[in-house]
């Protein structure tokens, strides 16, 4: 089987990172994120472009969010450096979604189903250690001791952007923003629907048989 063209999509919360690092290592590809290749990418000339700035690196360092064509021509040349991809975090609008569908050919979508009450118990359970960084979850990764790290002995503390509000928020967000997306892939028979509450190995199971039935 060469190398397949993988694009996944999920709110936050569903698992995403887990299975790409999954598809990464048993399909040989490259994980490609939009964060990942801006950074890797911030001195790209983008004049041609004829925007404000002349490189991505100057809408970062003025906190500014980085336009369209900008992450559009990033994508594009992350995607032709790869021998097979896992594309994680675009297209974020049907705008990304038809400059996608126009430079690459995908073998399979997977979109994580994930119900938003699960999401909230996922993103909110998580648990950051204020000395050392190790992150923990409540649920799922919990330390030996609760509120200490393992790692250093240091206090625990529930980042900001991991209260429930927040957390609500975010999805909200997504789910405005990528609805279209699904329905897009849907509409052209390559989305594939992964029921992403189960266990990580559950999830996988499903996601190795999609993968493996539309690369060949």
């Amino acid at each position: 089987m060469s190398s397949p063209n993988i694009l996944i999509l999920g709110a936050p919360g569903a698992g995403k990172g887990t299975q790409s690092r999954r598809l990464v290592e048993e399909f040989g590809v490259e994980h490609v994120t939009t964060g990942d290749a801006l950074r890797a990418n911030k001195g790209m000339d983008i004049g041609h472009l004829d925007l404000e700035y002349d490189t991505p690196g100057e809408y970062m360092d003025a906190g500014e969010l980085v336009p369209d064509p900008v992450v559009n021509e990033i994508v594009k040349t992350a995607l032709e450096a790869a021998d097979g991809y896992v594309l994680d975090g675009y297209p974020r609008n049907e705008s990304q979604t038809e400059y996608l569908d126009s430079i690459t050919d995908l073998d399979v979508v997977l979109y994580l189903a994930v119900d938003e009450d699960e999401l909230v118990r996922r993103l909110t359970g998580r648990r950051v250690c204020e000395d050392c960084g190790a992150t923990y979850h409540v649920d799922f990764d919990p330390p030996a001791e609760s509120g200490v790290c393992d790692e250093c002995g240091g206090d625990l503390y529930q980042r900001e952007d991991d209260t429930e509000e927040t957390a609500r928020e975010r999805i909200r967000v997504y789910e405005e923003n990528t609805e279209p997306v699904v329905e897009y892939f849907r509409d052209e028979g390559v989305l594939v629907e992964v029921d992403g509450e189960r266990t990580p190995d559950e999830v996988w199971a499903d996601v190795e048989d999609a993968v493996e039935a539309r690369a060949n």
